[in-house]
């Protein structure tokens, strides 16, 4: 399969997993001062917290129910999520330790019912392109070949993103490392589907999901799918005005 027939299937209609993890325990030191009495997910972007849009983008994919984890200010996260009286929602605790992207997805394991899952970053702003971008990713998955199936966008459209790229991507989707190019042309948008597998023998503690990622890496079971439509970085007080501005002027 080609990368232009990653794009093409995206009409197909696609099985959506029902659970969906979001990732929603750190820290969000690069968005202070707005952080210093809100936790990142419930800071505003276009008049509603971030957590907000990544809920309403998996509402209307199918999702039902969400497991989220907690570390900062975990109270008013609790509190946010539930008046969303459209999902089941599981918490899954980190208020003693901090587990970071990896150790937060090994932790929640037992708690999400479904395999595949999504998995969502909440510090993400999309806009669905001619596909919905949580149906594309579904579309794409095949588990004989994929351990992570990751929403990629071209580095040129990567809104407010300053790194210098993610991956390299084959022309049948497969993913890989930066390694020593000086740019790489995939950025990934923090939303991907996963399979339960990836976490079995994952160590202890706080780790972040590159661990898991370079697994599959090494097994050629990484891939990706590339998102058709806007996405922002949405890390820093400025990158709200300018996800803002941007979404004003089309």
């Amino acid at each position: 399969m080609t990368s232009r027939a990653l794009h093409l299937r995206a009409d197909i209609a696609a099985t959506v997993p029902k659970t969906a993890m979001i990732l929603a325990a750190g820290l969000g030191k690069r968005m202070r001062p707005l952080t210093a009495t809100r936790p990142k997910p419930l800071v505003e972007v276009a008049g509603k917290p971030l957590l907000d849009h990544v809920l309403d983008r998996l509402g209307a994919a199918g999702v039902e129910r969400v497991v989220v984890n907690v570390h900062y200010l975990p109270d008013a996260l609790e509190a946010h999520l539930r008046s969303r009286t459209d999902f089941a929602v599981t918490i899954s605790d980190e208020r003693d330790l901090l587990l970071e992207t990896g150790g937060g997805l090994v932790k929640a394991a037992p708690l999400i019912d479904c395999d595949p899952f999504i998995a969502v970053n909440s510090d993400n702003y999309w806009v669905d392109g001619p596909a919905d971008a949580l149906k594309l990713l579904a579309s794409q998955w095949d588990a004989t070949r994929m351990d992570a199936l990751l929403l990629v966008i071209p580095h040129a459209f990567a809104g407010n993103h300053q790194g210098l790229g993610d991956f390299h991507m084959t022309p049948d989707g497969q993913l890989r490392r930066r390694g020593k190019a000086r740019i790489a042309p995939f950025v990934f948008t923090g939303i991907q589907i996963m399979a339960k597998r990836l976490l079995e023998d994952a160590p202890e503690g706080p780790f972040s999901t590159n661990l898991l990622w370079d697994r599959a890496i090494a097994t050629g079971r990484l891939y990706g799918a590339v998102h058709q439509g806007l996405w922002f970085d949405v890390g820093t007080p400025p990158a709200i005005r300018a996800t803002e501005d941007a979404l004003a002027h089309g």
